[in-house]
């Protein structure tokens, strides 16, 4: 593994939080599923196209995308050891020969210049200990106009997640401009840094998806009280179980726990 600057991220997703994506990659894909097709078709992938996945976790979003690029390919990197051994197991199942996963952080991994066409993340690049810096190195390893696109939360009241949230009224909602998960929720500030880091052309628009979080609130409230940030903060205890499971009850339609969501599909050219 490369030199690693984001050292906190790197020794979350390389314990707990890795490991519990890692074993529910299914679970997460369905969560996150719902908006791959406006990243991917934001990306506007061609069939010799060379795509860079960023913290691209376990590998669907870096699988599609080598679909896509069927005469080129895809590469994906994160910082997680088990969602990247989770990433190269699928691909090999399911048969993607036209992908390749690099543990590194994004921040300063050593990309070749120039060397992919276009760069993706769905929900991966929000947790840079420095974004410019971060989004500075993806520029560099984009040809000349390289394309880029991009997932990132919107402010958690203006889905339905705020209701669960509500429910642990004691967690406090992250800060927005800080490198966390709402960092780039604002979008002045999504232009503040991708200009920064030298991109042009910025454009965002808010998309919105459903999320299934379970087969039904006791089922998602079991997978949602696993969460890293649920866990840290309240334990795993009964309680915390039956609280969520109340708060998800509203929201069982069809078989599954379905919350509305929305995030800023971010584009941009090199």
């Amino acid at each position: 593994m490369t030199e690693i600057v984001n050292t906190h991220q790197a020794e979350a997703w390389n314990g707990y939080e890795g490991e519990h994506w890692a074993e529910r990659y299914d679970r997460y894909d369905a969560m996150n599923g719902g908006f791959n097709e406006f990243l991917l078709d934001g990306a506007a992938i061609g069939p010799r196209d060379r795509v860079l996945d960023i913290g691209c976790g376990n590998g669907q979003v870096t699988r599609l995308a080598a679909g896509r690029a069927t005469l080129g390919g895809a590469t994906g990197v994160d910082l997680s050891g088990p969602m990247l051994a989770r990433a190269r197991s699928l691909a090999e199942k399911e048969g993607v020969a036209n992908v390749t996963f690099e543990q590194g952080d994004a921040q300063v991994h050593p990309f070749p210049d120039a060397a992919f066409d276009v760069a993706v993340s769905r929900f991966g690049v929000m947790f840079f200990a420095d974004p410019v810096a971060a989004f500075g190195n993806v520029r560099r390893a984009l040809r000349e106009g390289g394309r880029l696109a991009f997932l990132s939360m919107t402010p958690l009241g203006e889905t339905d997640m705020a209701t669960i949230f509500a429910a642990l009224p004691a967690l406090a909602e992250p800060a927005v401009g800080h490198d966390g998960p709402l960092s780039l929720s604002d979008p002045e500030r999504v232009h503040e840094v991708l200009e920064g880091a030298g991109f042009h052309g910025v454009t965002g628009r808010k998309v919105e998806a459903e999320q299934i979080w379970g087969r039904d609130a006791r089922d998602a409230a079991e997978f949602f009280a696993g969460w890293g940030p649920i866990r840290y903060n309240y334990g795993a205890g009964e309680e915390v179980r039956d609280t969520i499971a109340t708060a998800m009850r509203p929201f069982e339609r069809d078989g599954a726990v379905r919350l509305r969501s929305t995030a800023w599909l971010v584009t941009a050219r090199r």
